[in-house]
């Protein structure tokens, strides 16, 4: 469900840069008086601690939020991909955009309803929900009957999105440098570049739909999934039609049994090493609303496909090879593996080869038992120190292949989900079969 109160979209490219600039404004507002405060109780101020309030995180928030789109899409790869090394106080805030957004006003709604389907476009439909029953970054999703009666889920894109993707993404990077919310020293171009690439496929609805069908076809005969059925005559680039699924949210079954949630789990990782090896295309976005389980028919429901991406046969061999030396625990394969997915195409030293080499080896603990208990694990903290470690005292900042990016985030999101549930999944049996050489 939504979250947030309604709210009007800002569509001009002047409106959306005033809110930013009006958002800067308060920050600084925002440091002045905890400045003030520090010096009230004989502190000297300090400018880090001026600035990382909590207030002034959560101005951050509101207005990316109310923004919706690039702007708080950005804040929501930057909670994922960067959240190790963004200050604590920005990043439990900015982990809030990851699920919630303002629905846009009832009358903006009504109108783009209008532009999109035309006058009579409610003959169409037996109901209509207006108001959303979920609301994130790109737009927010209705329920509906169609007039033949099926139940229906609605994607609307918010208005002016399409078209402010590039400018938003710039003007957020700016105000998180020039607000001193950004530690000085991080590389955001790579990531800056993806995001606009990518969230311009996820304004594409009738793209999205394509990733759908093929998703559908991929697992036609697979009976553990559900996804839904696309409706191309209620469907255009910003309305994206399709049946509604009945599903829980993924993070309720932790009320379920150890043996459910574990099969989800194992459902997931396997449905991942399909997409890398057998499909070549992954849903990169590892958001937990992306996923529902219906206790009924007892399949694991997909839903969203926007942030899918298409991978090279040369890529995906090359995680082949690189999940090969990690089971079988060969570093000079590891090395050439790595090296055909796109690392060390840069100047690097051995050191930090080698440190590289050690963090994915790291990275693979869960392959190296019979059952891993994610539960129990701290590996993404050690993952952290070590990452930390790497960019810091070796002064390593290279960013990886954007394809690896893309997948590690995946990785990462499944990783949450399934401490989040407290599973424990033998993901080393799970692997074997994709990447073993055959007799």
């Amino acid at each position: 469900m939504t979250t947030g109160k309604s709210s009007k979209v800002p569509t001009s490219r002047l409106a959306r840069f005033g809110s930013l600039a009006s958002l800067a404004g308060k920050v600084a507002g925002g440091m002045l008086a905890e400045g003030a405060r520090q010096l009230a109780q004989g502190q000297k101020p300090v400018l880090q601690q001026m600035l990382l309030t909590p207030a002034n995180a959560q101005r951050v928030a509101t207005q990316l939020s109310q923004m919706r789109g690039a702007a708080m899409k950005l804040g929501q790869l930057l909670s994922m991909d960067a959240g190790d090394l963004l200050p604590p106080a920005l990043t439990s805030i900015l982990a809030q955009l990851r699920a919630n957004g303002s629905p846009m006003l009832p009358a903006q709604l009504a109108t783009l309803l209008q532009q999109q389907w035309g006058k009579d476009w409610q003959r169409n439909f037996s109901a209509f929900t207006f108001s959303p029953i979920a609301a994130a970054s790109i737009g927010q999703v209705h329920q509906a009957y169609h007039d033949n009666g099926r139940p229906l889920a609605v994607k609307i894109q918010y208005p002016g999105i399409s078209t402010s993707i590039d400018s938003d993404v710039d003007n957020v990077a700016t105000l998180l440098r020039v607000s001193g919310l950004l530690p000085q020293g991080i590389d955001l171009q790579p990531l800056l570049a993806e995001a606009k690439q990518q969230l311009h496929k996820e304004a594409d609805y009738l793209q999205e739909a394509a990733y759908l069908q093929s998703y559908r076809q991929h697992l036609a005969d697979d009976r553990d999934f559900l996804l839904p059925e696309f409706y191309p005559e209620l469907s255009t680039q910003q309305i994206l039609t399709m049946s509604f699924v009945e599903g829980v949210a993924i993070d309720e079954l932790l009320q379920q049994p150890q043996e459910l949630r574990d099969r989800v789990m194992s459902l997931l990782f396997v449905l991942l090493f399909k997409e890398i090896f057998h499909f070549r295309l992954v849903q990169t976005d590892p958001n937990f609303a992306n996923y529902r389980f219906n206790l009924q028919t007892n399949q694991l429901v997909l839903l969203d496909f926007g942030a899918c991406r298409d991978y090279s046969e040369t890529v995906s061999d090359g995680y082949r090879l690189l999940f090969r030396a990690l089971l079988q625990q060969q570093p000079a394969l590891q090395l050439q593996a790595l090296q055909q997915i796109g690392y060390f195409s840069a100047e690097i030293k051995p050191e930090q080869q080698q440190a590289v080499m050690s963090l994915v080896s790291l990275a693979a603990e869960p392959l190296q038992q019979d059952s891993f208990d994610f539960a129990s694990s701290d590996l993404p903290s050690r993952m952290r120190d070590a990452g930390l470690q790497l960019s810091m005292k070796l002064q390593y900042w290279h960013t990886p292949p954007v394809d690896a990016l893309f997948l590690h985030r995946k990785m990462a999101g499944l990783f949450l989900l399934a401490k989040t549930l407290k599973a424990k999944v033998p993901i080393r049996d799970l692997l074997r079969p994709f990447v073993e050489v055959q007799p």
